[in-house]
């Protein structure tokens, strides 16, 4: 019987929504981080070799399918609702269908690796799977996966440069901080210095290496520290990209627990907007690219190239923290119930009456606009 179906993974960055998924692993060795539940419960395995090539040539099968469809169907190879509904009815699941054509929408250039730490699998075991997914797609441009700085930092620059040889071209790394007593806190399992020597030998290699930055992680007791060393750290680094991920404490990582035990003070939005700014304040001597790109984060406008582009990043942060206090609360509102995206929605004629709207009912409701936000869109600030 043909095989159309492959396992995936529970997540992926989301700069690689468009990204063929290939699961060379499942869950996370190490798993104790206080902020993630992604993989609790589960243990840490490395996929056997002829299990992820088989789901590689399962995607191969489908984006061939896909395209002879498009052919018969005078579609000139475009990617429509009707060939994936007519793939469908030749038996191939439309989850897998869908998710392979998102990934040949964008010319098939893109693949992440999964899990949560893909490179604690055997390195020949890596590569062979690199060399497959060139072969049974020879489109491929870019080829990325998660990775712990511990990680990176024990396989070394000759090995990962390896790895980058194989056709790797991007680590994401979760940062979270640089400051070693949150780094503790949180139960990373490394220390600044591991961020700094993992990101360092990632770079060596060749290899493209963005870094995770968790703002609020370390509550009010910690921010200030937080701020200031991750900065350090990541000077120290200089990835070539910095991605925002505000904290926010999910039922069950840990953290949840601190805070009902009032050992941990949760920052609300506008402080981890200064948080923010401080981090980007604290930049210098680098070239990385900063960008907010998470539905976590209040403000999806801080984005540019440092050092070029920190002025500007810095005028978004002040324009936000200058807005008098009832504008700040409508945008809070307005971007958490889905009315904002960007500053500039505050003015929109089409936008900002249904986020007034709201905020004058949850006022009138639970007596205070935030704390019915805090309940209707179950985010704490």
């Amino acid at each position: 019987m043909t095989q159309w179906s492959y396992d995936v993974g529970p997540i992926r960055p989301p700069s690689e929504a468009m990204s063929l998924l290939v699961r060379l692993t499942r869950n996370c060795p190490w798993n104790r981080c206080r902020f993630c539940v992604t993989y609790k419960g589960f243990d840490f395995a490395v996929r056997p070799l002829d299990e992820v090539c088989g789901d590689i040539d399962a995607m191969a099968r489908i984006a061939r399918l896909l395209f002879d469809v498009t052919r018969e169907r005078g579609a000139e190879g475009r990617l429509t609702q009707g060939a994936l509904e007519q793939v469908a009815e030749m038996g191939v699941p439309i989850e897998y269908a869908h998710q392979v054509a998102l990934f040949l929408s964008r010319g098939g250039q893109n693949v992440f690796l999964q899990d949560g730490n893909s490179l604690e699998a055997p390195t020949e075991i890596v590569t062979a799977v690199l060399q497959h997914v060139y072969e049974r797609f020879p489109s491929v441009t870019r080829v990325t996966t998660y990775a712990r700085s511990m990680t990176l930092a024990k396989l070394g620059a000759e090995k990962l440069a390896a790895v980058r040889q194989a056709g790797l071209t991007r680590v994401h790394v979760g940062l979270e901080s640089g400051c070693d007593a949150v780094l503790k806190l949180i139960r990373k399992g490394v220390l600044a210095k591991h961020h700094i020597a993992g990101g360092r030998a990632a770079i060596e290699a060749g290899l493209e290496l963005s870094e995770y930055v968790m703002p609020g992680v370390g509550g009010r007791e910690w921010s200030a520290a937080h701020a200031r060393d991750t900065a350090a750290t990541l000077n120290a680094i200089d990835p070539h990209f910095i991605r925002l991920r505000s904290f926010y404490p999910i039922p069950g990582c840990g953290l949840d627990e601190d805070l009902e035990a009032g050992t941990f003070s949760l920052m609300d939005e506008d402080e981890i907007v200064r948080e923010i700014r401080s981090i980007v304040d604290g930049l210098e001597g680098i070239g990385s690219y900063f960008v907010s790109d998470h539905d976590r984060n209040l403000l999806m406008d801080v984005e540019g190239r440092l050092p070029d582009d920190k002025a500007a990043m810095l005028a978004v942060i002040d324009r936000y923290l200058g807005l008098p206090d009832d504008e700040r609360q409508l945008f809070r509102i307005g971007r958490r119930l889905g009315y904002f995206v960007h500053l500039d929605d505050l003015e929109s004629p089409l936008q900002r009456p249904p986020a007034k709207q709201a905020q004058t009912e949850l006022a009138q409701r639970f007596g205070d606009a935030d704390e019915g936000l805090r309940q209707v869109a179950q985010v704490r600030l």
